[in-house]
């Protein structure tokens, strides 16, 4: 057999094909999975192996040579290799940028694929004698021994150090030397003895963990459907020491930030340090960190937002994806994957259970429950003694509004405060009005960039465009008539809040958007001083209508529930459901049974009816009928291609031309191309956008005309004149 001279490398380039290269010249072939340092025209880029072979299309002596190899074994194991495979040929989507989006960033570079080891500077005895000797000539040497001597456990981190002492790091290596200072290595300690007892399971729970436990070693999707408060993350606990008991892993996925700190801390209570946690929030050098250790298997349980789906697992056990329903783990741009599909996928590849949780489920995992691919595990009572909230709603047809908050809203808040207790007011509006109108001639302030909006934000005096973030200072007088008519209209949470100070002067009121939070560590604070009770009234978007669990919130009020009604994306009534369920759980989650007020000018609307009655499956139930009798997902497959140019016309031109050209090849596979049209906020951020849906009941012969059409749209000279893409199972229908 000869010997194998071609590597054929996955490159972080637009391009869905893979990459020939010399390899001859070297000792050993590089496996599969590991990375190779490549030349890219005039560039060296890091590159994956996916294949090796005696030959290629093209001249041996035309084919460039890898410059070097980084990794002397695979960096990615089998499975999670084959997973980002079998994602790429779904999702359409170039294989060297999904495997980059599986990499940590240093990996995406020319570096060591083990991070750095963690260390800490301590004083020795040696320099405990020195500092009490040291000459006044070395004032930086004695400030340097001084905070090591004072810092808790003896020991700081070099960027402590820094901090305090610009010169630390000069400092630092002359006592080094000196013996004065020691490097002390920070070990990953292992799951603590003295761990949180864990409650005991009621009976619900209790056959949810047996289902769970009997699954061990297999592939077994589970749906646990479990109403707000009913204890599912007892659940994942209990699952997660059962899998670490096995010496398995568990992979643990949250939608957002905003949730990380609370679930950690709660899985640090149970299971110990034992825990790497992954999202956007971290450092580069933090997220390599845990990605590695997730990959050594010093990492019990992987915890993290969307991307975690791809973290490297030396032992996989179980996968669980919380808040399964959520928009967030939908990635909306570049490699558009579905994180809770792809775990789903993934368990099945490493033959595991995957357990979604949800108090509202997708209607696509609703769907596999009832044809028999899902099994379903209920926990329908809340936990302990909480009962469901007493939903109330308010017609808007027949109550006035100041400032968006009705009499009965600000009624029950008035009691609220009398008793004590804690309330929420939700509005998913950011800012202070949504518009700025003129009164008198009609002007409204509408972003030049985009077709919307812009929003008044007057703690700052500015109009912020929510789509593209342009700003402006809010005018005095309305620019077309000059005259002081301005007027604006609208709630949005900071006029809410303001409005709440003014009328409950003596109530802590606080507000938690995005505008009022800098990062997850204010999140993190913000909330818990809600958990202190040292907030009377909290005002905020959908950041809080999942997950948290305050115990002194017993009033929900939904100030704005109609904009989901509204919607053009056929998803838009089981999103406002699943919204409107999810904050009215906030309410009522220990002894005092909550209170929830759901302000509406539509109450006779079927989705408020179910509300009302905590009926979700009802409303599910009903849901899918309507989908399946339209030809909807989950019955039948969507594909949404999207184009964008600064040049008016060009998106919807292309999408012409694609689809016309698409015609013979849609027929033979049973695929239904509807008519490009512009996308419902045709210009954002100051470029046109179009779209185009696809659509197919037949997966197998769908994605077979996605493959053979994508591949001729890259080759063809339309492509180059506007920017597009294709997403696989849209979430978003704009």
């Amino acid at each position: 057999m000869s010997a194998k001279r071609i590597v054929q490398v996955a490159l972080p380039v637009r391009l869905r094909r893979l990459f020939d290269y010399r390899v001859d010249h070297l000792a050993k072939v590089p496996d599969t999975g590991a990375r190779v340092l490549v030349p890219l025209q005039k560039r060296k880029v890091v590159g994956v192996v996916c294949a090796s072979s005696e030959n290629s299309a093209l001249p041996l002596s035309k084919l460039k040579a890898v410059s070097r190899v980084l990794d002397d074994k695979p960096l990615l194991p089998k499975e999670l290799f084959r997973l980002l495979l079998w994602a790429a040929a779904y999702y359409h989507h170039p294989i060297g940028d999904v495997l980059q989006t599986a990499l940590p960033v240093r990996l995406r570079r020319d570096c060591p694929a083990e991070p750095r080891p963690l260390y800490l500077w301590r004083i020795s005895d040696a320099g405990r004698e020195r500092l009490g000797t040291i000459p006044a000539r070395y004032a930086a040497q004695r400030q340097v021994l001084e905070l090591l001597v004072g810092a808790e456990g003896g020991a700081l981190p070099s960027q402590s150090l820094s901090s305090a002492l610009p010169n630390a790091t000069t400092v630092l290596a002359r006592l080094e030397t000196q013996s004065f200072v020691e490097k002390v290595v920070v070990d990953v300690p292992g799951l603590p003895r003295d761990r949180e007892t864990a409650p005991t399971l009621n009976t619900a729970q209790q056959v949810a963990s047996v289902s769970l436990e009997e699954a061990a070693g297999t592939y077994a999707p589970f749906l646990l459907d479990g109403i707000t408060g009913s204890g599912k993350t007892e659940v994942y606990l209990d699952c997660a020491c059962r899998t670490i008991a096995r010496g398995r892993q568990a992979l643990v996925l949250v939608p957002e930030i905003a949730l990380t700190p609370q679930l950690i801390s709660r899985f640090e209570g149970r299971l110990g340090s034992a825990l790497a946690v992954l999202h956007s929030g971290l450092t580069d050098t933090e997220r390599h960190r845990a990605w590695w250790r997730a990959r050594e298997g010093s990492a019990a349980v992987v915890l993290g937002t969307r991307s975690a789906v791809f973290a490297p697992l030396a032992r996989p056990g179980v996968i669980i994806v919380d808040e399964e329903h959520d928009l967030s783990y939908k990635q909306r741009e570049g490699f558009r994957y579905q994180a809770r599909d792809i775990a789903v996928k993934r368990a099945q590849l490493a033959d595991i259970p995957v357990v979604l949780g949800s108090a509202t489920p997708s209607l696509e995992s609703m769907a596999n429950v009832a044809n028999g691919r899902y099994r379903h595990l209920k926990l329908e009572s809340r936990a302990g003694s909480a009962r469901l909230p007493k939903i109330e709603i308010l017609d808007l047809n027949r109550l006035a509004l100041n400032d968006g908050l009705s009499a009965p809203v600000v009624g029950a808040l008035k009691q609220c405060l009398l008793r004590g207790e804690q309330s929420l007011v939700f509005v998913n509006r950011r800012g202070f009005a949504p518009v700025i109108v003129c009164t008198d001639c009609g002007w409204q302030a509408l972003c030049p960039r985009c077709d919307a909006r812009q929003t008044l934000h007057r703690g700052t005096g500015r109009m912020i465009c929510h789509h593209c973030g342009r700003q402006a200072p809010a005018p005095s007088t309305c620019p077309q008539c000059q005259k002081e008519t301005l007027f604006p209209a609208g709630e949005g949470t900071q006029r809410v809040e303001e409005a709440l100070v003014r009328i409950f002067p003596e109530a802590a009121v606080m507000r938690i958007d995005s505008d009022a939070l800098g990062g997850p560590d204010d999140m993190a604070r913000a909330l818990q001083a809600v958990r202190d009770r040292k907030v009377d009234i909290l005002v905020g978007t959908q950041m809080l209508s999942k997950g948290h669990d305050f115990a002194g919130v017993t009033l929900v009020c939904v100030l704005a529930a109609d904009h989901g009604l509204y919607s053009l994306d056929f998803r838009g009534s089981e999103r406002l459901f699943q919204q409107l369920s999810q904050v009215s759980g906030r309410a009522g989650r220990r002894e005092t049974r909550g209170a929830v007020l759901v302000q509406t000018a539509h109450p006779e609307d079927p989705a408020f009816v179910r509300l009302r009655e905590h009926n979700f499956a009802g409303f599910a139930k009903a849901a899918l009928v309507e989908r399946k009798t339209a030809g909807y997902p989950p019955y039948v497959r969507f594909a949404l291609m999207r184009a964008e140019s600064t040049q008016s016309g060009a998106p919807i031109r292309f999408l012409q031309s694609v689809a016309l050209a698409a015609e013979n090849l849609a027929s033979r596979s049973a695929v239904e191309i509807m008519t490009p049209v512009p996308s419902p906020m045709e210009r954002r951020a100051g470029r046109y956008r179009a779209q185009l849906v696809v659509r197919s009941k037949d997966e197998r012969r769908f994605h077979r005309f996605l493959e053979d059409w994508v591949q001729g749209i890259e080759t063809s000279r339309t492509a180059a004149r506007v920017r597009w893409s294709l997403d696989v199972d849209p979430q978003e229908m704009y």
